[in-house]
């Protein structure tokens, strides 16, 4: 059972170059805006506003 949960080179492969090109857009997208984006909890926050503009926690409180 062990052996099924075991990572495949092949995968592991894939998984850094997925991290690899996800880096890369995300430097490529910080200098076409000329700042870093938010990183951590400041991303999630900001990913969690939808278009009337309140976060998340904001809309659970009313």
């Amino acid at each position: 059972m062990e052996d099924e949960r075991k990572s495949s080179n092949a995968g592991e492969r894939a998984a850094e170059g997925l991290r690899e090109a996800a880096s890369n857009d995300e430097a490529k997208n910080e200098s076409k805006m000329r700042h870093d984006l938010a990183k951590g909890a400041d991303r999630f926050e900001e990913r969690s506003k939808s278009s009337d503009g309140k976060s998340a926690g904001e809309k659970q409180k009313t």
